[in-house]
């Protein structure tokens, strides 16, 4: 931790540095305003009450995600999501359809360009979706419409899609010209947002009875235990050695030595989680948002510690894990340039070998890492339904916060090792365990 915080303080010592965290701290003060931006029409007194009740369910999940947007019922009430959606269904279309798998491998910037434009459009078109459907929803809910009729409708609609499209421009504005991925930090803002309240509530349930303080240090002992399982996990590599074979130019002997090939047990980092997130909440709050009786049974199946959700989210994290390995590690790749360079795992032949043998240990530690983040993201919701306990900062909230701190912290590290900053080579350095 005090790593991670001399990372920081050594960053504002460099003007690029200084200014993209200037930056993205910018964009970030910038969605708070707006999550507090109401759209029109709405009676803010019956809403509070009627999300109130909602607390810990799926709208409070759901409603964790946007910052507390969706529950004011903000212009930025559809979040991120969106967005993050439209990139899911992206990248699955490129493995079943030719034509963009080719354009995203062969097309260069213009290929990834043409990529971007296509989410975009999709982020669009599930913005018009959502914000149809919440509009549909809260007029069913009595008094927190002021006025209905088709003016909200439409009204609602501009407001949220235009909210979700700005969002849109503000995550790809951090990741272009700020620190981190747009996307994860916007949510980590979010998520920290509602700390101090979630604290808060917990001070209260503990001074009315309702908490065993007890109850309360085993929880922040549990979360404790969960965030430092997350840096461990988040920084474990498996070190294959490497053997470079010697040459001689000019008279003089080069290579020879032995190096590392590290290959991180988790290389999704905190995308899985919100991948997988995404996909469930998209379905379920479309569910929540429609009258019929049985598409309100299915959207209490997909709510948070429910026995469905649970078990996709398990499945659907291991899958992102696994999807988001595939994309940026290619084993193939790698082999081709150890046999280029005259380099050779020991014990292994060059070529298909190679490549077969980094393949098979990428897929035991990634199923390893992927089981570990599954299980962190859901064992302290359960554990803190099973204390009857109403206080919620579960495993995925703690896998956002700590992965997108560490990648963040990472980015900043590897910039000012660029720009050999020597002070904080010395003696800010984050380092990864080999296994």
């Amino acid at each position: 931790m005090k790593e991670i915080f001399s990372t920081y303080v050594n960053a504002f010592k460099l003007k690029d540095t200084r200014d993209k965290i200037l930056f993205t701290l910018a964009m970030i003060a910038l969605y708070r305003v707006g999550a507090h931006l109401p759209v029109p029409g709405i009676n803010s007194a019956a809403l509070h009450a009627f999300f109130k009740e909602q607390a810990g369910g799926l709208l409070g999940f759901y409603d964790m995600f946007a910052g507390g947007a969706f529950g004011r019922m903000t212009i930025f009430s559809l979040g991120i999501m969106p967005y993050i959606s439209s990139s899911i269904i992206m990248s699955l279309l490129q493995v079943v359809i030719p034509s963009l798998e080719k354009l995203a491998k062969e097309g260069g910037e213009a290929g990834r360009r043409k990529i971007m434009q296509y989410s975009r459009y999709g982020t669009v078109f599930l913005a018009l979706i959502n914000a149809l459907g919440i509009s549909i929803w809260i007029q069913s809910i009595p008094n927190i419409v002021i006025n209905p009729g088709l003016g909200f409708h439409i009204t609602t609609v501009i407001a949220m899609t235009t909210g979700a499209i700005f969002i849109m421009w503000m995550g790809e504005r951090i990741t272009e010209k700020g620190i981190g991925n747009g996307a994860s930090v916007l949510i980590f803002a979010n998520i920290v947002e509602r700390i101090p309240w979630a604290t808060r509530d917990a001070f209260r349930l503990i001074y009315n009875a309702q908490m065993s303080p007890v109850v309360f240090i085993v929880i922040l002992a549990f979360m404790l235990a969960v965030t430092m399982a997350v840096v461990f996990i988040q920084g474990g590599t498996r070190r294959i050695p490497i053997q470079h074979a010697r040459r001689v130019v000019g008279g003089r002997v080069y290579g020879g030595q032995t190096s590392y090939l590290p290959l991180k047990v988790d290389h999704s980092g905190v995308i899985a989680v919100i991948f997988a997130s995404s996909i469930l909440l998209f379905p379920a709050t479309i569910a929540q948002f429609s009258n019929i009786g049985f598409l309100q049974t299915l959207s209490k199946m997909f709510s948070p510690g429910a026995l469905l959700h649970d078990l996709l989210y398990v499945l659907l994290i291991i899958f992102f894990c696994y999807f988001y390995t595939a994309i940026i590690v290619n084993p193939s790749d790698i082999a081709e340039n150890l046999q280029k360079y005259g380099s050779f795992i020991p014990g292994v032949r060059p070529g298909k070998a190679t490549s077969a043998f980094i393949d098979r240990i990428l897929t035991r530690i990634t199923l390893a890492g992927a089981i570990f983040v599954a299980l962190i993201a859901i064992m302290p919701y359960q554990l803190i339904r099973l204390a009857h306990v109403p206080f919620y900062f579960g495993g995925t909230s703690l896998l956002i916060v700590v992965g997108v701190s560490l990648e963040v912290a990472r980015q900043l590290e590897s910039q000012l090792m660029m720009r050999h900053y020597e002070g904080f080579i010395r003696r800010g350095r984050i380092r990864s365990r080999g296994y």
